[in-house]
């Protein structure tokens, strides 16, 4: 309703993962360096974490992005409810391949076979699980099985586990001390900090066309903080409920107001 009233391309605060809105804070920053050093330098396991909400899908797409295309062959599993074949399955579909084994040990033989081809033409193939916290065991034991697969140089896959909080109780439990071993990259996102979510702000304004109207108080942005805790997702339904607060005022200005109603009407929607 607001879009066209304040000469906007695009809605400025989709929750959608769009990389082109990602803003690069100093944790999601950081966050994609660890990423690009463990997938560059072949440390086979890397893990992200994060809260929800916080970037990490959004994250992802822009490392793959940010991958050549001539050098890296990318599958990106977003539903981790699976089984071990279907894990297995999904691997080689995203790999582009067609006809798939039946059994789950024709399927190991035949991931091998496949990652071992590309290696040899010069490939590298990442493996990125999102969720990754709701994994089961026995995928997350075939995923550690995964790793081991290696020519005398070097790994046939990197894996990239990403997930909420929750994945690191995961990786604590004594069973997958193994895997646990395995990782050599990890890093932790962070809620943005006040001027950080300052940025943000102004960052998805200037990208989706935004001319400085509506312009945000000092005490707006101040109670976005506050009221979102630094977290992008909830950052975004914030602004876009106060944004048509503002709108309905006819004003240039969203207030402290008006993100205090959003921040009701969003506590509403989680009675």
């Amino acid at each position: 309703m607001y879009q066209s009233f304040y000469g906007f391309r695009e809605m400025p605060f989709n929750i959608t993962p769009d990389p082109r809105f990602l803003y690069l804070s100093p944790t999601h920053q950081e966050a994609l360096q660890h990423l690009k050093f463990g997938v560059h330098e072949r440390k086979g396991f890397i893990v992200l974490v994060g809260e929800v909400g916080c970037g990490k899908t959004t994250l992802c797409r822009r490392f793959l992005n940010e991958l050549d295309p001539a050098r890296f062959d990318t599958a990106l599993i977003l539903n981790p409810r699976i089984t071990e074949t279907q894990m297995l399955k999904a691997i080689l579909t995203e790999l582009g391949e067609t006809k798939l084994a039946r059994s789950q040990n024709d399927l190991v033989a035949q991931v091998n076979a496949v990652l071992l081809e590309r290696i040899h033409r010069g490939r590298d193939i990442v493996l990125i699980v999102d969720e990754a916290q709701n994994l089961k065991f026995d995928v997350l034991e075939q995923i550690r099985l995964l790793s081991n697969l290696e020519t005398d140089q070097q790994k046939l896959l990197q894996i990239v586990l990403m997930g909420q909080p929750e994945l690191k109780e995961v990786l604590a439990r004594d069973e997958l001390r193994q895997l646990r071993q395995r990782i050599l990259v990890h890093y932790e996102l962070h809620p943005l900090s006040s001027d950080d979510v300052s940025h943000y702000i102004q960052h998805r304004l200037t990208l989706a066309g935004g001319s400085g109207r509506p312009g945000f108080t000092n005490w707006a942005l101040r109670a976005i903080h506050r009221g979102s805790g630094g977290i992008p997702r909830v950052v975004n339904n914030l602004c876009d409920k106060a944004m048509l607060s503002a709108y309905i005022r006819e004003s240039d200005e969203v207030n402290y107001w008006d993100v205090r109603r959003a921040i009701r009407d969003m506590a509403n929607l989680t009675v």
